[in-house]
């Protein structure tokens, strides 16, 4: 075995995985489709202000896990750790603020530096949808829709939780953020030290650390329900009555916050206990202060990210594939023969194989190893008659079929 081995927390994707990683964007793509989101791809990597603005200087990605570098140029550059602000700043680079409403489907590989662990990578990728332009409360309902029936077309949906909470406009939040800031104050000296910071800066983050003494704290800290005005308590009822209309079933989880300030009204996640502890597989909200704090237009957003890989660990449904047809060529002539055959058959849509090295019984042997579904054996006598055997590798009977016909022939095995 080779001494080079991927960098930790990175892995290579091939055989089963990669096909199971291939269907979850493939159907995330197709469902997106049918609420007519098309797709983008945004630059692996942006110049780090984009993602310092959006994530916040406090935040642990910021602090702790962004790959950043500096360019030949002297430009500083960040692999992207999330693909929300990287879409928010295409949508500014390419004047898209005139054909409201945007709406965006993206998948790809994302960076984060941290423990590397079950389901969990330092390269990882996610599938998500933005939606830019809606300010209404149907925004979130459509796009909650989305996510359900993702998972359901994933067939996981059964497993999962779908939890809601509201973090109001921004007076609510400001009145919500002087209650936090009262009540954490009067425990300083048993905050962590992550979380002394945050009070001062962003107070709304101390809900989400994983300190053991600051979860004790957070268990009586005030409710953000408490704090909302008129509007907001307005607006995430008809979030919910829009889910009640589609039959969406939710739980109100009320320490379920974002910290960032850009973020306001709805927020949710679907999460699971079948991968173990309780995970979350897909999570979003609503982020209508975003493309104004990058310095774009004042314009609502809100959207949704998945983990590809804890998808395509929950999926339990068949990876269908199409079984390959083999060519074996017994001869100089049939070799050549079998090359123009092969490519004949691939343009018809066969998964093909050509089988060249060994004795005849040693290229069948292998073609059931390649779990092939037929075998097109060609010798001297064959090509003789313009013909060739078609042997069934399932049942093992095998007739002769003109070539000009195994098109014609081989559509059983589509």
């Amino acid at each position: 075995m080779s001494s080079l081995q991927p960098v930790r927390g990175t892995h290579d994707l091939f055989g089963e995985d990669m096909r199971r990683h291939r269907e979850v964007l493939d159907i995330g793509r197709a469902v997106a489709n049918r609420f007519g989101y098309d797709e983008i791809i945004t630059p692996i990597f942006e110049k780090t202000e984009v993602f310092k603005r959006t994530l916040g200087d406090t935040s642990d990605v910021v602090t702790k896990e962004m790959y950043t570098f500096s360019t030949k140029g002297g430009d500083e550059i960040t692999l992207r750790p999330e693909n929300t602000a990287g879409v928010a700043r295409a949508f500014m680079s390419n004047g898209l603020s005139q054909q409201l409403p945007v709406k965006f489907f993206y998948g790809g590989p994302m960076f984060r530096h941290e423990r590397p662990q079950k389901g969990r990578q330092r390269q990882f990728h996610q599938a998500g949808v933005e939606l830019l332009g809606v300010e209404k409360p149907q925004g979130d309902v459509e796009i909650i829709a989305l996510g359900v029936h993702f998972l359901k077309e994933l067939g996981v949906y059964g497993d999962t939780v779908l939890e809601l909470n509201t973090l109001g406009d921004t007076e609510s939040r400001k009145a919500y953020r002087d209650a936090l800031v009262a009540y954490f104050s009067k425990f300083k000296d048993q905050l962590s030290e992550d979380s002394l910071d945050r009070l001062e800066k962003n107070p709304l983050r101390i809900l989400d650390s994983k300190n053991e003494r600051d979860r004790k704290l957070v268990a009586d800290a005030p409710i953000f329900s408490d704090y909302l005005n008129d509007f907001s308590k307005d607006f995430f009822a008809q979030v919910k009555d829009g889910l009640d209309d589609l039959g969406i079933a939710y739980e109100i989880n009320p320490r379920l916050v974002r910290g960032l300030d850009y973020y306001c009204h709805t927020a949710f996640e679907f999460t699971t206990t079948a991968l173990g502890a309780q995970g979350t597989v897909l999570a979003g909200g609503r982020y209508d202060g975003l493309v104004k704090m990058m310095g774009g237009p004042a314009t609502p957003g809100v959207g949704w990210a998945s983990g590809v890989e804890r998808l395509a660990m929950l999926m339990t449904r068949e990876i269908v594939i199409a079984k390959p047809v083999v060519i074996i060529p017994m001869g100089e002539a049939a070799d050549k023969r079998a090359s123009v055959l092969a490519d004949e058959l691939r343009y018809a849509g066969y998964r093909t194989e050509l089988g060249y090295s060994g004795n005849l019984k040693k290229r069948l042997i292998r073609a059931n190893k390649q779990n092939a579904c037929a075998a097109i054996i060609m010798g001297d006598d064959e090509l003789a008659e313009n013909s060739a055997t078609v042997r069934d590798l399932v049942s093992g009977d095998q007739s002769v079929v003109k070539l000009d016909e195994l098109v014609e022939k081989l559509a059983i095995y589509r």
